[in-house]
């Protein structure tokens, strides 16, 4: 089998991604997208395969409007069902099982003062990935494109916690990557986070959405009992400091667009075709 942690993979996937978007209207042929991204069909195919667990006919359905709309109606019908029952989605992907505590009023006055945090960069199936965590839980999860992105990342783990003695190259933090991302497992995340009582009450919203299902921005606010408060709930998601574990990736427009997203709108949909299965 292909490796899916492959950086270099990725960005082939992303470049599909892009070419499909485009012209998924007429359906290109896996002769025509393989020779987009310079590697022969019978190869595309399998990396294909192994990474999203689709074929690329199957992707080019995943990636159309339609889909989309179809998703989110059935959402609609299933929502109430699986928020009761959490992250219990019985999709081809696990939900990992997460459980989060929130900084606290002194800790936060404290800017992470007495607190060590591990943090590593490191390839995943979404491209270069970012992890910092302490001894409570995961504190950042983002995703990198180049080095200036790299440096963005840590000058912002620095604003966020600038009292605290953060560690470079954490064995730790490696670890909790390669496990985040292996298939076929079901790790625990715990998760350290920092924001106001309303942030909070988004991300933990987040958190019910069960792999393969798409949600609107106002069937998050509704869920949350707020839903005069969309504008509010669609900048919390976009606040969101652990990409993929708290996964705003699965909250789209009501039009079902894939609308933009904080880590690259090319990847974002390329987490919802990883986490289709159909």
């Amino acid at each position: 089998m292909e490796e899916l942690t492959s950086s270099n993979h990725y960005q082939k996937i992303a470049i599909a991604i892009a070419y499909i978007n485009e012209r998924f209207r007429e359906k290109p042929s896996l002769e025509a997208i393989a020779r987009h991204v310079e590697l022969s069909p019978s190869h595309f195919q399998r990396l294909f395969k192994a990474w999203a667990g689709l074929s690329p006919s199957q992707f080019v359905k995943v990636l159309s409007l339609e889909h989309a709309k179809s998703c989110l109606s059935e959402s609609h019908n299933l929502l109430d069902a699986s928020f009761e029952s959490g992250l219990s989605g019985p999709g081809r992907l696990h939900d990992l099982f997460v459980s989060f505590e929130a900084v606290t009023p002194g800790e936060f006055k404290r800017l992470g003062e007495g607190l060590t945090i591990g943090y590593a960069f490191a390839d995943g199936p979404f491209g270069r990935a970012f992890l910092a965590l302490t001894a409570r839980g995961i504190c950042a999860l983002e995703f990198v494109d180049d080095a200036s992105q790299e440096a963005e990342v840590i000058a912002r783990l620095k604003t966020n916690w600038p009292y605290a003695n953060l560690e470079a190259n954490s064995q730790e933090a490696l670890d909790q990557i390669a496990a985040l991302f292996k298939p076929s497992t079901s790790p625990k995340a715990h998760l350290l986070l920092k924001g106001s009582n309303f942030q909070l009450q988004v991300w933990q919203a987040l958190l019910y959405i069960p792999s393969g299902m798409r949600l609107s921005y106002q069937d998050v606010a509704k869920f949350m009992g707020q839903s005069r408060a969309t504008r509010a709930v669609a900048s919390a998601i976009a606040k969101n400091p652990i990409a993929y574990i708290i996964p705003c990736h699965r909250v789209i427009k009501s039009d079902g667009e894939s609308h933009q997203y904080r880590w690259g709108r090319l990847r974002k949909q390329a987490m919802l075709a990883f986490e289709s299965g159909i």
